[in-house]
């Protein structure tokens, strides 16, 4: 069944700041309108989940991220695609966000991450995120 669907490879960034985690809202005109996400885009062919993040977050948000470590992978089905997310922990090196594709950012503390109405992809994702900064590991 997986393989009728279309599946898409993406990266995605938590971009730290002052102890605060970017989460960005997509614009009713996208696929999975008004929900939120890590920002990110569609791995090109030939690009590394690395470049990709780094060229779609100058796209999306006229930033430049120094991308860190990276997190464990992600494989969502919804009804229509699967996606695979890249996540990646990043902060920003320069630029002010300016929103060329979402409708809002937020700031939020990792523990009220979970407040937000979330794409389902990026759950587990916010959930291994959470785990990993836990005893003191960051």
């Amino acid at each position: 069944m997986l393989s009728s669907l279309k599946h898409i490879h993406v990266t995605c960034a938590i971009i730290e700041r002052d102890g605060l985690v970017l989460a960005a809202q997509r614009s009713a005109a996208m696929s999975l309108p008004l929900k939120w996400e890590f920002p990110g885009g569609k791995i090109d062919p030939g690009e590394s989940p690395e470049e990709c993040l780094w060229r779609e977050l100058v796209e999306e948000m006229a930033v430049h991220v120094r991308v860190g470590q990276s997190l464990p992978v992600s494989t969502h089905q919804y009804s229509t695609f699967a996606i695979t997310l890249y996540p990646f922990l990043c902060t920003i090196e320069s630029g002010e966000i300016i929103l060329h594709e979402h409708a809002a950012i937020t700031w939020l503390p990792p523990d009220e991450l979970h407040t937000l109405d979330w794409a389902e992809a990026d759950l587990p994702v916010i959930a291994s995120y959470r785990a990993g900064r836990g005893a003191g590991s960051r």
